[in-house]
Order: C-alpha cells, then sequence, then structure tokens
C-alpha cells in the first residue's frame, strides 16, 4: 500500500471535509455549500463511499481528500501530503527507486483488471451471447442496477477474447498473466483468458479498485467457481468482497455483517443492507477482521447454515476473539470489593439462519 492510500484509509473524508465546511447527511451522500464559490443552495456533495467530492454548481469540480485540502488551504500535493498525513498519523519517508518502481508496477496490474471489469460488464450489459448470463441473474433476483453497481460481467467461452482485447491496447501477455487474467500455456506456447464461459464478479479493494475477479460456470463444468490467483495487488486473505461499497453502512449502523458469498453480498445491498460485505475463501483472516476494526467494534457473522457454515462460524469467532482488542472493567463482587477484567472491546455477534438457506435465500 502506498503511502497515499495508507493516508485515505486512515481518514475519514467526510471528518476532513466537515472540519471546514458543514455537512448533512443526504442519503447515502453528504451536502453543504461549496466552499469554492458563493450560494444559497447547497450544491456540494461528499461520497463516502468512493471517498470522493464534487461541486454540482458553478464550480464543477471534484476530486479526492487531497485535492480538497489543496483547493482549500491553497498548497502543493506534497504539502497537502504532509498535512493529511499528520492528521492521519503516517510517518513520512523518502521513497526508494526500489518502492517507486513497486508502485509503479502495481498501478499496471490495476490498470488491467480495471480494462478486464470494463469489458466483462460492456459484455454483460449489451452482448448477445451473454443473454443466458442475464437470464441466470434475472433468475436469481438481482436487478439492472445491482449489476451495475457491482460491475458484475460476462467472460465469453472462448479461448483468447479478453487476451485479444486487452493485447490490442498495448499490453504485454506476461503482464495479463502476471495480472491474473490470462493463463500462460504448459509447453510455454502462448497465453489464454483464465476466466471463460461464466459469469465474473469484479473484486475490488476497500477504495473501489479491481484487483481481481470470481467466476460462476454457466451450465456443466468445472470448477463450479473460480477466482483470481493471488497476485501482487490480489490476496484473498486481505480482501474483502463489497468492503468499497458497505464502509458507509457499517459507519451508520455501528456494525459489520459479514456472509459467505458473493451472491449474498449483491442481494443484500439490492434489499438495503449497505453493511453487508464477504469474507475470500473457506475461513475468515485476521488480516480481514483488521480491516473492518476501522470502521466498527460489533461483527455480526451470517455464514450458511449447513455444517461447514457452522465450522466457519466457530473460526470466525475464534478469530474475532483474537483480533479485537480489550479492555479492563471494574466488577462488583458479593463481597462488596471489585476486581478487574479483560474484556473484549467489541460485540461479535451470530445471526442463526434458518436450516438449509443462504443469506440470499432469506431475503
Amino acid at each position: 500500500m502506498s503511502v497515499v492510500d495508507e493516508v485515505k484509509d486512515r481518514l475519514d473524508i467526510v471528518e476532513v471535509i466537515q472540519s471546514y465546511v458543514p455537512l448533512k447527511k443526504a442519503g447515502r451522500s453528504y451536502k453543504g455549500l461549496c466552499p469554492f464559490h458563493a450560494e444559497k443552495t447547497p450544491s456540494f456533495v461528499v461520497f463516502p463511499e468512493t471517498g470522493t467530492w464534487h461541486c454540482f454548481g458553478a464550480c464543477g469540480t471534484g476530486g479526492d481528500v487531497f485535492s480538497f485540502v489543496m483547493k482549500q488551504e491553497n498548497l502543493g500535493f506534497g504539502e497537502a501530503l504532509k498535512l493529511l498525513a499528520q492528521r492521519a498519523g503516517v510517518e513520512l519517508q523518502p521513497q526508494s527507486p526500489e518502492a517507486a518502481e513497486h508502485e509503479k508496477r502495481r498501478a499496471l496490474l490495476e490498470e488491467i483488471n480495471k480494462g478486464a471489469a470494463t469489458f466483462f460488464h460492456h459484455l454483460l450489459l449489451n452482448s448477445e451471447e451473454a443473454k443466458v448470463a442475464r437470464s441466470y441473474l434475472e433468475g436469481r433476483g438481482l436487478t439492472r442496477e445491482t449489476l451495475v453497481q457491482f460491475q458484475v460481467g460476462y467472460a465469453p467461452d472462448q479461448w483468447d477474447a479478453l487476451l485479444g482485447h486487452l493485447s490490442g491496447k498495448g499490453y504485454a501477455p506476461a503482464d495479463l498473466a502476471e495480472a491474473g487474467v490470462v493463463v500462460e500455456r504448459d509447453d510455454q506456447s502462448g497465453y489464454y483468458d483464465r476466466f471463460r464461459g461464466r459469469v465474473v464478479v469484479s473484486i475490488r479493494d476497500h477504495r473501489g479498485r479491481p484487483i481481481g475477479f470470481g467466476g460462476r460456470i454457466l451450465g456443466e463444468g468445472v470448477p463450479k467457481y473460480l477466482n483470481s490467483p493471488q497476485t501482487p495487488i490480489f490476496d484473498k486473505s486481505r480482501v474483502l468482497f463489497g468492503l468499497d461499497l458497505a464502509r458507509q453502512g457499517i459507519r451508520l449502523t455501528g456494525e459489520a455483517v459479514i456472509v459467505e458469498g458473493y451472491m449474498d453480498v449483491l442481494m443484500a445491498h439490492q434489499h438495503g443492507f449497505n453493511n453487508v460485505v464477504a469474507q475470500m475463501g473457506t475461513a475468515l483472516t485476521e488480516a480481514q477482521l483488521r480491516q473492518l476494526k476501522r470502521h466498527t467494534k460489533r461483527f455480526v457473522l451470517a455464514l450458511d447454515s449447513d455444517a461447514a457454515g457452522g465450522q466457519a462460524t466457530l473460526r470466525g469467532l475464534d478469530v474475532a476473539r483474537s483480533v479485537a482488542d480489550r479492555q479492563v472493567v471494574p466488577v462488583p463482587t458479593a463481597r462488596g470489593l471489585v476486581r478487574f477484567e479483560d474484556r473484549l472491546a467489541a460485540d461479535i455477534r451470530i445471526a442463526a439462519l434458518p436450516p438449509d438457506l443462504d443469506p440470499d435465500e432469506v431475503i
């Protein structure tokens, strides 16, 4: 994670901007009078889910927390970085050539995944071949709005559709393989698309950047579910699916609901449960829960009700207990004395689901 991303991650853009501009909640966003021009009707909007702001009035400007502070304080980027890093408690250090090259490489891989996500999403919404995929998703009860919100896509049942598309844009096949979207043939004679004939869900980091994909086969085939491999930008043990869209909901409700599958998250958000995220893989990890700790201290495990889901719930409880902060509290005794107990500074709950029903089916 770059120092810029770390600063953004630690700061709440609403809190930063509210220190300059009075804001009022308006749905999922916040509104106020634009500080950059005189106006009587609020046209300045802050979007917590994306960490951005925009003036829909005379200015027509917008950006992230850095651009706001630069404009408000009349600072250059370096000065704004110093100011916000100090506010976030991030220590700035000179970037080494190796670190600069690493960041450049990460940016390339993120760019490739973004291009792949756009390609898959366009096909799902527009191509004739994706008709079966659209029918499947409609049958699951998902609306077009939800498919757009989560950038759900379709990978055509071809060996080189994405490879040809991205190669045509100038990306080297070796870079596409490192990004996880294509696979090198065993005999090293070329490459082929990793995802074929699948509904594809774009996996994004907490700031909304596509870093990987999860694909479900349409029709017969194995594996039924296929995820991106581990890459320099994607580590499933450190990613929570849907967190980029759930951060605001978690903050407003004061709790994070953790489920197992992509479909559970899509259906939950579609029906207004905007504080739901999914663990990646078969078990909840410490790294995933540490991300949630930044937003809430109350966790609800809503994992599947089958035997495997029960075991996953128990493992999740153990992980939550190990990650949660602890506090010492005074407790009166029967003798009228006071003893001190070490307790979790967290509220961990289990959502008991009906037998044989997943969260999306319950919803």
